[in-house]
Parts: structure tokens; sequence; C-alpha cells
């Protein structure tokens, strides 16, 4: 993710503009992120101790975005909205990397854990937007080209719509982003008050 974090300011400051800077970090974005699939598999076999559930839907909302919206939908490139949702999800990994990564060194600096249940304040709403409005800047080209959707009659006697289906992800984000969210503001709660706590008994 610091790669891909300064690809992006090397491709701002070469070009001097916000604008379409997704194809400067297009390759290590779409490798990353898939890479991501195997934290599915670590919580289900016990190796880190975080919900099987709830780390299989953010990475799976991602890797969707990045392959069946981003990639498939050449026309979204080009938003600002992706850049949107880069820029949270790059911020949002690097801080959350680095604190796992500390917690396993037994040094965890107070000002990584305060950024880790913090900045997600801003970051996740940040995200969720950047995503929404790709998926519907999307939703004109899905129904102009028919991608990914099969229609009836066929052998299968089976019809699928993409248009539809990326109306109804996107109505899935009204019950599942404030859970998550405030799911984290709790979080938040716990463990900070607990360091501050902790800082005034020593």
């Amino acid at each position: 993710w610091l790669v891909i974090a300064v690809g992006l300011v090397r491709a701002y400051l070469a070009k001097g503009s916000y604008h379409s800077l997704y194809y400067s970090i297009e390759k290590p974005l779409k490798f990353f992120q898939t890479g991501a699939l195997l934290e599915i598999l670590h919580c289900a076999l016990g190796i880190v101790p975080s919900s099987v559930v709830l780390t299989a839907f953010q990475v799976m909302s991602r890797v969707f975005l990045t392959w069946a919206v981003t990639h498939s939908v050449k026309e979204v490139q080009t938003e600002d909205s992706v850049l949107l949702f880069v820029v949270a999800w790059t911020i949002t990994e690097i801080i959350r990397y680095s604190f796992y990564t500390f917690s396993l060194l037994n040094h965890l600096p107070y000002l990584i854990k305060w950024a880790r249940y913090t900045l997600f304040i801003v970051l996740y709403p940040m995200g969720v937007s950047g995503e929404l409005l790709t998926i519907y800047a999307a939703l004109p080209f899905v129904r102009q080209s028919g991608l990914y959707s099969i229609s009836l009659p066929n052998k299968y006697n089976f019809s699928f719509d993409y248009y539809t289906f990326l109306i109804l992800v996107m109505i899935s984000y009204i019950p599942i982003f404030p859970q998550l969210y405030f799911h984290m503001l709790h979080q938040r709660r716990k463990v900070l008050s607990h360091t501050e706590e902790h800082k005034k008994s020593e």
C-alpha cells in the first residue's frame, strides 16, 4: 500500500493534476487488493482473531469494486470517485498494517493506535462515498452494453441482470455501512478509553 501511495504522489507531481491518477496505480492496486483475499483464509484458520464474516465482507466488496466495476467498466476509470476510494483504502491500509506490525513487535506507539481508531471516522465515509459514486457512474454503461447479463431464453433457463444487481449492491450499503461504522466507534471508545485509564494508573 505504500507502493500505491508513492505511485499516487509521483503521478500527481508529474501531471500537476489529480484527475485520472487511477492509471498510475492500476496494476499494484489490483495485485495488493486481490492478495487481501488471504486475510479471509487467515481468519478462517484462526491465525488472526478477526471475524471471518466481517473480514470477508470488507475484502470481497473491495475486490468486487476493483475487478467487477472499475476494471470491467473502463469508462469509470477517469472518474474522480475512483481516486476517492483508492486514497481512502490506501491511507486506511497503511495505518492498519502499521498497527499490526508494531503490535507483533510489542511496541505499539500511541499515535498509530490513535490513528487506527480515529481516522476511520473520515476515511470510512470517504471510501464508501467513492465506491457508491463509482458504481452509480458505471450503471449507464452496464445497461447499454449488457455487461455480465444473461437473458432468456437459454438452455439453462436462467437470467441475470447485472444492472439490477449493481443497484441491489448499492442498496445493501444502507443497512451494512451503519453497522460497521458504529462497530468501529464502539471499538474506538473501548480501546482508547482503556489506553487513557492505563496511562492514568501509571
